[in-house]
């Protein structure tokens, strides 16, 4: 699935981010996802590898977590 700019998702521990954009790290050109928490009164802009966007909640670790994917995109409506 794309990741866009504005979509919203639910990371597994719970909180609420926005993707504010997606960028390229000037070394190697891996793809990064630019987000806030939307909760925080003034956001901090954070930035993970788009893999890790993609990744598998681990079970083994965190056995009692129901979401299946470590971010997951929601309608901003059910928040």
């Amino acid at each position: 699935m794309e990741i866009k700019k504005g979509q919203i998702y639910r990371h597994f521990k719970g909180d609420i981010r926005e993707v504010i954009g997606i960028a390229k790290h000037s070394e190697d050109l891996s793809e990064l996802v630019l987000y806030i928490h939307k909760k925080e009164e003034n956001p901090t802009i954070w930035a993970r590898p788009i893999e890790m966007w993609h990744e598998k909640v681990d079970k083994e670790k965190y056995p009692d977590v129901t979401q299946e994917y470590r971010f997951e995109l929601v309608n901003e409506k059910t928040l």
